[in-house]
């Protein structure tokens, strides 16, 4: 799980970081980090998906959120799983309390006819 989430957040946290530093232009010398890289990326990606390059940082930023509450839910699921599964069970009727047999109430055996 451990591994999951540094790979789930160094992705997140590198494209954060050059967004912020490229976008108020923090480039400590590095072309990488200028405005006018910045800006050209955004054309390019622009370009290539047919839309205003204005647009595409809401859109990443809805899919990183959309992201995190999925891992989020993984992770509840992986720590909650059996609390999870009890609670399913109990709001269909099922519930281990009712697979104990009772000691008072006894079925009788019932005999088959034998077919010969």
């Amino acid at each position: 799980m451990r591994t999951f989430l540094i790979l789930w957040v160094t992705p997140i946290a590198l494209l954060g970081g050059w967004y912020g530093l490229s976008y108020y232009d923090i480039n400590f010398g590095y072309r990488i980090l200028s405005r006018d890289l910045h800006d050209l990326v955004f054309i390019i990606y622009g370009d290539l998906l047919g839309m205003k390059p204005e647009s595409i940082p809401p859109l990443v930023l809805k899919a990183i959120i959309l992201d995190t509450f999925l891992v989020l839910g993984f992770i509840v699921l992986k720590r909650r799983r059996k609390q999870i599964w009890s609670a399913i069970k109990g709001w269909f009727g099922r519930d281990e309390s009712q697979n104990v047999p009772i000691e008072g109430l006894k079925v009788p055996d019932q005999e088959y006819p034998r077919m010969s």
